[in-house]
């Protein structure tokens, strides 16, 4: 199996955001704290939707669309937001097993504890500075992809 640049485990991450550039950042801070992991992203909750259900433009492509180890979640987005996706995806058998976190500019309390309420496994407010972005990537990356056991990837320190 393929591991991070630490020797953590290989999982693909698909990340939903509308704002590239938010990607991007992400993208660079995850490659700056020495996870190399397989990165997918989508724009929008509809998009993410489809992606994970082999649906609209990832119909019969699962080479394009492999299933994510971990999905990043914004709140905002166009279509369907983030909320609306959580909800379809704790709903749906097939895709609650996989971990969702909120990765979000929103500091509302009340999105907090709707997120948790609809089942999500971590909330984050994407800091304001790039280095603060690294340091929480590199956290977040230590205790997912070194820890914790998720789901059809082996237990922790596999």
């Amino acid at each position: 199996m393929w591991r991070d640049d630490r020797g953590g485990r290989s999982i693909t991450i698909l990340m939903a955001d509308d704002d590239e550039e938010d990607r991007d950042l992400t993208r660079e801070a995850l490659e700056q704290a020495q996870l190399r992991q397989r990165m997918r992203f989508v724009g929008d909750g509809q998009e993410l939707l489809d992606y994970l259900r082999h649906e609209g433009r990832y119909a019969g492509n699962g080479d394009q669309a492999p299933t994510p180890g971990i999905i990043l979640l914004d709140l905002n987005m166009p279509k369907k937001d983030g909320r609306e996706a959580l909800a379809e995806i704790k709903a749906d058998p097939r895709l609650r097993p996989i971990p969702v976190v909120v990765l979000t500019t929103s500091r509302d309390e009340e999105d907090v504890v709707r997120s948790y309420d609809l089942g999500v496994n971590s909330f984050i407010t994407k800091p304001v500075s790039f280095g603060s972005l690294v340091d929480v990537m590199e956290t977040w990356g230590r205790y997912w992809f070194e820890i914790v056991a998720l789901p059809g990837h082996g237990g922790a320190y596999a």
